[in-house]
């Protein structure tokens, strides 16, 4: 029987080794440990699995459980291995010792010491400090000869048994991230993000060859990368991103990938056909192909060989996640995170058709066994902190095993050759599930009919618009706007945007009387074009003041017979006072009021209303009588009163219907311009024909 698979996961209080497929047990040799334990890992080889307790780190033979060392490292956070599992690394916090200095907080071990003591003490093979938390660990190369890190503008290489002093340096002016390649040709990859208007570069070096890169990508949109080596280590994907999307259509930023060869024979910016970012991107087994995740949902899922010419396209659906099996023949497209946690299952082998589709919803972790015939899917706190647990699934669909676990936070396979797995017919036959999955089926409701969307009545019983549709169900494609939902062109300002809605019949739009196309007001008179609408409202204001002053000048200033008018006492004034003249002209009349200082309410606004006043009396400066004059006083000329207190109720009528006119002409105006008006002042616009019908009733005629 082929060696079983295995599952290492840690809860909140302890960490346990799980025997899968097919015998699905735990460990029988492992002692489940307890307590606060921060971390654990396996091997790259599954030789080994190592966690981290408070007080030291142990180390177990992971096919039997026994434990083979302890390393006497305290407060652990972070711990790794090399490729061949020959020497371990740990992370602790940084910190200071009495004088000041940092720290050397990352240490490197050998795993299996002959000169370790009982309690496990021994040599540190090397320490550095360290202060990220982020790219903590040396990286070696498969064979273990060297090891790296990056440190200020250089990444130095280190012989892996001597880490006292650097064997050799890349100096690169702004290195922020590097990737050494896998398989028997040592290369690394180095990223310098964009500067002072500079583009961010990829670069490729032979080692230990830096004197000239082998090949080299440059490019804006860059802050950040993400490279992915094949398992041959002949070819880099760079998955570069910028923390702020400068056409405002994510909150993600931008997403681009490039392609670069390790010998320099090719490199090339991947076309994508569909707008929108990049989900994810996968490296195939065979180090022949590779697959990308790409565009608005729904997205759109695609094999390119190592060329980037694009092999072939699935289905559009709402997916974001895609991992090819370890032999390379399947590959799962699957949906995670917000989506609903669908996996489809493609055989590559078979002219990529669908194997099944796995419903795995909350799903936090997705991997593939050593053996390529077995999912797991796990839900991990903290993300959420309810219905964790592991479950097991076989590639044609079914649920092998199923197990809930409290507070479950980390969870990963061993680590095993292919060779070990030989894949045969993956599908026939198919294993019998363990009695934990039938419990769980057991368990599991019938899903009912599903509702589906919400239809309102008078849309039932017909067929769904396209324009209602998604993408991936017939529907039209979809554009992503600016987020702010505005035009990019008005830049905010302007009319607002009518709402459309997908499928309606187009509304040609009603303008009021007088309005533009767009907004405002049409006043586009002889030499107006060039005018606001706040200065045409206040020419018109100032040339109606104009007409109606030079119209009450007109009619109270000027009697029926030609004569000047005389002015009319001020009701204010005493009767001595309103005796006394105030001024006299020197041809002997009494000089009238400025027309200037006229209230504008006590402009005529009817019929002139004609009265008789009698001329004032003249006296000496003593108080006496004056004598008559020799000639006849002139007859006192008849007078137009336009004071609003004045007048018959017919004129104070005819006054009242014209100040309504007056408002409901300012009601036009703003109405016009674009403001919206209430709806008692719309009423009021309604009834300018009945005013107009009582003035004309009345006898008065514009």
């Amino acid at each position: 029987m082929a060696q079983p698979t295995q599952v290492a996961y840690r809860t909140s209080k302890s960490i346990g080794i799980l025997d899968a497929a097919p015998v699905y047990e735990q460990l029988p040799g492992f002692v489940r440990p307890e307590g606060n334990l921060r971390c654990c890992v396996y091997s790259p080889d599954g030789r080994f699995f190592a966690w981290a307790s408070p007080e030291h780190v142990t180390v177990v033979d992971a096919s039997v459980g026994h434990v083979v060392t302890t390393l006497p490292a305290d407060n652990v956070y972070e711990l790794g291995f090399s490729h061949a599992g020959t020497y371990i690394i740990t992370w602790q916090r940084p910190s200071k010792d009495e004088k000041g200095d940092a720290v050397k907080n990352l240490k490197v071990w050998r795993t299996i010491d002959d000169n370790a003591g009982e309690g496990g003490e021994r040599d540190v093979v090397g320490k550095f400090v360290q202060k990220s938390q982020t790219g903590w660990n040396l990286q070696y190369t498969s064979d273990e000869q060297y090891c790296a890190r990056c440190v200020n503008n250089e990444v130095q290489f280190y012989e892996s048994k001597d880490l006292g002093t650097v064997w050799n340096k890349l100096r690169v002016e702004g290195v922020s991230d590097f990737a050494l390649s896998p398989g028997k040709t040592h290369s690394v990859a180095v990223f310098v993000p964009e500067r002072k208007s500079q583009p961010a570069a990829v670069k490729v070096f032979n080692v230990p060859s830096f004197t000239q890169p082998v090949s080299q990508k440059t490019f804006f949109k860059g802050d950040k990368v993400n490279l992915k080596w094949n398992d041959e280590g002949t070819s880099v994907i760079v998955l570069a991103q910028t923390e702020v999307d400068k056409s405002n259509k994510s909150y993600y930023g931008e997403t681009n990938m490039y392609i670069l060869s390790a010998n320099g024979g090719f490199d090339s910016r991947v076309q994508l056909d569909k707008e929108g970012p990049i989900h994810d991107v996968s490296w195939s087994p065979n180090s022949k192909e590779f697959g990308v995740v790409y565009g608005y949902m729904p997205a759109k899922t695609t094999i390119f060989n190592a060329k980037a010419v694009a092999q072939h396209s699935f289905n559009l659906a709402p997916r974001n996640t895609i991992i090819f099996s370890p032999h390379g023949r399947f590959v799962i497209v699957a949906g995670f995170g917000n989506l609903a946690g669908q996996m489809d299952i493609y055989d590559l082998e078979k002219n990529y058709e669908k194997v099944c589709t796995i419903e795995a919803s909350n799903t936090s972790v997705c991997q593939w066994s050593p053996d390529g015939k077995h999912i797991m899917t796990a839900t991990t706190s903290p993300r959420l902190r309810v219905d964790n647990g592991i479950r097991i699934w076989h590639v044609g669909g079914g649920l092998m095993y199923n197990e809930d676990i409290n507070e479950l936070y980390h969870v990963i396979w061993r680590p095993q050759s292919i060779l070990q797995h030989p894949i045969g017919n993956p599908l026939h036959p198919v294993p019998t599930p363990h009695a934990s999955a039938m419990e769980f089926l057991g368990k599991v409701k019938t899903p009912s009919k599903p509702a589906g969307a919400y239809r309102p009545p008078g849309a039932r019983g017909t067929a769904t618009p396209l324009a209602f549709k998604r993408e991936d169900e017939g529907g039209a494609a979809f554009v992503r706007e600016m987020m702010s939902g505005r035009d990019g062109a008005a830049n905010g300002f302007g009319p607002r945007k009518r709402r459309e809605v997908p499928g309606a019949e187009e509304v040609v739009q009603q303008l009021p009387p007088g309005a533009a196309p767009g907004g405002g007001v049409s006043l586009t008179t002889d030499g107006d074009e060039n005018l606001s609408k706040a200065a045409l409202k206040n020419k018109k204001k100032r040339e109606a003041k104009k007409a109606k002053d030079a119209e009450a000048k007109a009619a109270g200033l000027t009697a029926p017979n030609g004569t000047v008018a005389a002015p009319q006492p001020s009701p204010s004034r005493s009767p001595e006072r309103q005796d006394r003249a105030r001024s006299q002209s020197k041809s002997g009349f009494n000089t009238p009021r400025p027309q200037s200082r006229k209230r504008e309410g006590s402009r005529q606004r009817g019929p002139p209303l004609n009265t008789a006043t009698p001329a004032p009396k003249q006296q000496q400066s003593n108080g006496t009588p004056a004598p008559p004059a020799s000639q006849p006083a002139p007859e006192a000329p008849e007078l137009t009163v336009s004071s609003p207190g004045a007048g018959s109720p017919h004129e104070k009528k005819i006054r009242s219907l014209h100040k309504k006119l007056r408002a409901i002409d300012d009601l036009k105006m703003r109405q016009a311009g674009g403001e919206k008006l209430e709806g008692t002042q719309v009423l009021k616009i309604g009834t300018e024909a009945g005013v107009r019908k009582e003035l004309s009733d009345l006898g008065y005629t514009e």
